[in-house]
Order: structure tokens, then sequence, then C-alpha cells
């Protein structure tokens, strides 16, 4: 481990503000002293102890429960102390700061610093030591962040799924399965004089098919858990009135953006998070497209057509009481160029006809009819946005999972498909498939963090949050 992973370190544990109960939390080697100077005792290992945390002079900064966890028996994995106080920002602050100080004051004792180099946590410390100690694997203490910022309740539930191991579990699977294929090839390879084809006694061809369509269900679940983390970018596009800020009310269930008869109304983006049967979709209501003298108007339609661009799907919003007038055709016909010019073809793009209630029964229309005052039809747009978002597995099913273990385990099946392709050859290249079960193995490592770089876990723990 790198030096500054044997610092003792300290911070608060609990959300900025105000709040019931407080927690200050330390992890490092030999609490001992400083549990003794804050506390004026020994603790009972696990124990919860309501006791005075003292200031220098003895004097009770607050009264609260203690809790010493000695190593290894705790998070990190090191002697972890929790003082859970009262919630009070200012409390906090001053027990965050007696930790610090008791920790270089000498201990009459042993004649030492009680804790030399305690300081504050960086953001995601105390979970860092955790995967550094063994505690948790990566996929696990990335789950941990991602169970704090679920914001629906199936992404809870599946970032629970993943803390618990379930996905480690598949992970390590598939790595045992392909760490088998590789040593029968290696096998091979290696007593080439033997008169056992390892290969063909132990089924090597459907070892591999059976290892691929394991790998398959996996990445399917592995999908649908980044789609409950991440959810998709919807924009609501269309001309002025068409009923766009009047569709996100409908989808939000609440009165976010204004709505007047008046053109123009909606100058700047508007977005909200909805969720469709626990997936978070990121919709945003943007300015009517249309050619404008007005600046500001300008500025806003600007900044619709950049939030299309980068848009995950779109929901082109046409209005069904204005599909006779020409110059309105004319303008809707633009706006499809325009789309067609700026969104790459993987982005689906959703025909929405609003205003049914005001023009009664319609002939079939390519996509949705809908009415945003009266909610007919949202069940079905609903639905459909389910559908472009690639939502397939019921929740129950699904594991927490990143782009970075999609990407991953996509590089997986890549590696999978060149040895299956170099196996069934007619002179298979045994070097070949097995340097490609090698480097799917590597991929397969990266994502519990056993084959990983510092670059990789400073990006991923320098998003949690203080004192987790």
């Amino acid at each position: 481990m790198l030096a500054r992973h044997q610092d003792p370190i300290a911070a608060i544990a609990t959300a900025p503000g105000r709040g019931a109960v407080g927690i200050v939390r330390v992890s490092g080697r030999g609490l001992g002293a400083l549990v003794r100077s804050l506390c004026g005792r020994d603790l009972q290992p696990r124990e919860a102890t309501y006791t005075a945390f003292r200031d220098a002079d003895g004097t009770a900064i607050d009264h609260g429960l203690a809790l010493h966890f000695p190593a290894p028996h705790s998070f990190t994995g090191e002697g972890v102390l929790e003082l859970q106080a009262h919630g009070g920002p200012v409390v906090l602050q001053l027990l965050l700061a007696r930790c610090l100080a008791a920790a270089a004051e000498i201990d009459p004792v042993t004649g030492a610093p009680r804790l030399p180099g305690l300081r504050v946590a960086r953001p995601g410390e105390f979970t860092e030591r955790a995967f550094l100690n063994d505690k948790i694997d990566l996929a696990q203490a990335e789950a941990i962040a991602d169970l704090i910022d679920a914001s629906t309740e199936a992404a809870a539930r599946s970032a629970s799924r993943s803390l618990s191991g379930a996905f480690s579990t598949e992970i390590h699977g598939l790595r045992d399965a392909l760490v088998h294929l590789r040593m029968l090839v290696e096998a091979t390879l290696d007593f080439p004089e033997e008169d056992i084809d390892f290969l063909q006694r132990d089924d090597a061809h459907g070892q591999l098919e059976r290892l691929q369509g394991r790998l398959q269900h996996v990445l399917l679940r592995a999908r649908q858990g980044a789609l409950l983390r991440e959810g998709i970018k919807v924009v609501i596009a269309g001309q002025p009135n068409a009923g766009k800020s009047s569709l996100l009310n409908a989808l939000a269930g609440a009165e976010l953006a204004i709505v007047t008869p008046v053109p123009g109304t909606t100058r700047d983006v508007v977005s909200q998070t909805i969720q469709i049967e626990g997936v978070p979709l990121h919709v945003m209501d943007t300015a009517g497209l249309r050619h404008s003298d007005d600046l500001v108007e300008k500025i806003g339609i600007e900044r619709a057509w950049g939030h299309i661009e980068t848009a995950e799907a779109v929901l082109f919003l046409h209005d069904l009481t204005r599909v006779d007038d020409p110059e309105y055709r004319a303008e809707e016909d633009r706006i499809k160029m325009g789309l067609a010019q700026k969104l790459p073809k993987s982005v689906p793009v959703i025909d929405v006809w609003n205003k049914v209630d005001a023009v009664g029964p319609q002939s079939a229309r390519p996509g949705v009819l809908v009415s945003a005052r009266s909610g007919q039809g949202l069940g079905s747009l609903r639905q459909q946005l389910l559908e472009v978002a690639g939502w397939q597995a019921a929740p129950e099913g699904v594991f927490i999972a990143r782009e970075r273990h999609v990407q991953a385990l996509r590089e997986v099946e890549g590696h999978l498909c060149n040895a299956a392709s170099h196996l069934a050859a007619a002179q298979p290249s045994l070097d070949l498939v097995a340097e490609e079960l090698r480097l799917g193995q590597e991929a397969l490592n990266r994502i519990t963090g056993e084959f990983t770089s510092d670059d990789l876990l400073g990006v991923i723990f320098s998003s949690f949050c203080i004192g987790k």
C-alpha cells in the first residue's frame, strides 16, 4: 500500500447540516490511547457505551455513544472509533478538532503521541481502506456509493444486492470457469508429447460455449443495473405551443414548467428526473423550435438544440390541432431534418402526437397519441420510453452496475469470441486461444479490483462523500 494508506484518518461521517445524531469516525492502528483521552476509559469491543466526550481540560464537549471496533473486526479492517453525538455542525466540528488535537498529544503512559499522523480523511477513504484491507472488493465498494446515491427504490435494492456480493459472486464464477479453460489450453501447450488430449477429454469447446452463455446472462443484468444507476437523458422537442411543458408536468406529476398559450414561454431548459418501474429518466423540456428574432428566445432555441444533440432519446412532440396547417407542417419538416442531421442513428426519436382530446379519434400515426392535459396515452408513452431505454429485466434479478463494469464484460465477450474462433479453426492456434483467455481474465479482475491501477482507484473513490 502507498504511504498515505498507513495514516490514521478521521472525519465527520454524517451529512452536513443539523440532525438528531451526528457521527465522527476515526480509523487507524492502535487507537487505545486516543479512546482513553476522549472517553476517559477503555471501551469494550463492539459495545455501545454512553459517555462524555472530553476536551483537553477534561470538560465535556458532549455526551453520546462511543463504539470501538478493534482490528481486524471493523469496516475498514483497522481499528475504528465512532463517536455518536448530537447532530449539530458546531458540536461535530469540535469533536473532530478534539480528535486531531488529542492524537498529537503525548500520552503519559507511553511517552509518545497518542495517534501520530492522524489527519482528516479524503472523500471515500474509509471505504478505500476497506477495499485495500480485503474487507470488500471494488464492485462492493462502488455499490456503497451507489446505494447512497440511489434515486429510485429499485436502484437502492439493486445496489444493496451488489453490496452483499451478488455481482461479485457472478464475476468470480465467470473467472473460475475461464481459469479452468486456461488450464486445459496451457496443459495441452505444455505437454504436447503426451497422448492425452486435454481439450477433447474435458470438452473445452462445450465449456467455452457454456461460459459465453453465462457471460451473456451476467452482461444483460449488468446493463440493466447500469440503467437503474444512470438512467437516460430524454429531451422533449417540438414547436412552440405543442404542449412540451404540459407533457413534462404530466410525466412528473407536478407543475414544474410554466404553461401559457403564449408562444415562446419556455426560454430555458426545465428538467426533472422521473421514474418508470424504478428506472430513472432525466426528462428535459426545451424552448420551442422555430425561427425567432427575439434575442433571448434565440438563445433558448440554441440551448435546446445543444441538449437535443446530447440526448439518449428524443420525444418529438406534434400538435394535432395544427397538423393541417401548411406553415406548421413545413416547420415540422425542418425540425425533422435537423434531428436527422444532429442525432446519431442509434438515438431513438419517438413521435408523440399531443392534444388528442381536442381533435377526437385519429387514424393510425407512427408514434404515440397522448393528451398531456387529460393524461390519455401517457401509459403507452411510459412503456415506449422503457423500451427505448433498453429495460428488459425485473428489478429483483438485477444488481447495480456501472458503465465500466459493462465495458469490461463486453471486452470479455470479445476475447471469448476470438478464443472460440481460434479454437474452432482447422488447425487451432492454442497460443492465441490462451492469450485471449488471459486477456478476458484480466478484464474480469478489473471489475472486482484484483487487477486495478491506482489512477482508477483515485477516480472511483473521489466521487464518494467524506466520512465514507
